[in-house]
């Protein structure tokens, strides 16, 4: 693996985070990163499982 750039301006935040699940809502606390005003889920909600940091994953503020 390779560092190809570190991304200014970034915060590592805890959220809780609301997401539909069929007809049921659940919220659990989730690892995100607050970079340029939007919101980066690092893992799902609902089983902690990690996702990608990119562009269609973003949580508009």
């Amino acid at each position: 693996m390779k560092i190809l750039k570190v991304l200014e301006n970034t915060e590592i935040v805890v959220v809780d985070l609301e997401v539909n699940l069929g007809k049921e809502k659940r919220n659990g606390l989730t690892l995100c990163v607050k970079y340029k005003g939007d919101f980066y889920p690092l893992n799902t909600a609902h089983d902690g499982r990690p996702i990608l940091m990119n562009k269609e994953n973003a949580i508009k503020n």
